[in-house]
């Protein structure tokens, strides 16, 4: 079978294992989330799998870094993707998104043995972060100039001096001659 075959059987097997169940969504036709745990609890989390055009043949993306999981701590974040990544390379080939789910569930509590059980040791875990300067160093080289901000009197004064094509018109800095000489008028001699 080729990997769209196998992709669209598994797609069914997933929708009927779980018809029903609050917990599981599906996003895309390739992508699958998996909710561990109660709403509002400090240790729930959503588990994202998606398939690329070569899955099964290689292993999906997981993803931890959804918005649900903003209070998860980075370290359980690691160490869920770590975990199903050696757990998917055993499964090469074969359908594999059910036990990827099945795993997280029969090794929850091994995986958020790392995870601080209020939010009050959360946010002393992130006080304690330090920023490092490479950060700060990277953004300084990236800065932009800034765009030069027009008035719409500005825009439309350019706009006139210019054709469409952003082109002056042919002989725009032309002197009139005769406009020239009536304001400087002829040389008067004076009397002496």
């Amino acid at each position: 079978m080729s990997d769209v075959e196998l992709q669209e059987e598994e797609r069914e097997v997933l929708h009927s294992i779980y018809e029903g169940d609050p917990a599981f969504n599906q996003l895309t036709p390739t992508t699958f989330q998996y909710k561990y745990g109660e709403d509002n609890d400090i240790k729930s989390f959503l588990l994202e799998i998606s398939w690329s055009a070569t899955y099964p043949s290689e292993r999906p993306n997981i993803n931890m870094n959804t918005f649900y999981n903003k209070h998860i701590v980075q370290e359980v974040k690691d160490e869920v993707v770590k975990q199903l990544e050696a757990e998917a390379d055993q499964w090469l080939g074969s359908a594999m998104t059910y036990t990827l789910f099945q795993y997280v569930q029969e090794h929850l509590t091994e995986l958020l043995s790392m995870q601080p059980d209020s939010v009050a040791e959360i946010n002393s875990q992130t006080s304690k972060l330090k920023i490092s300067n490479e950060n700060q160093q990277v953004e300084e080289t990236v800065k932009r100039p800034k765009k030069e901000q027009l008035s719409k009197a500005q825009k439309r004064r350019q706009w006139n001096k210019a054709d469409g094509k952003g082109e002056r018109p042919r002989g725009w800095d032309w002197v009139d001659i005769v406009k020239h000489l009536s304001q400087t008028g002829p040389k008067q001699e004076q009397e002496s």
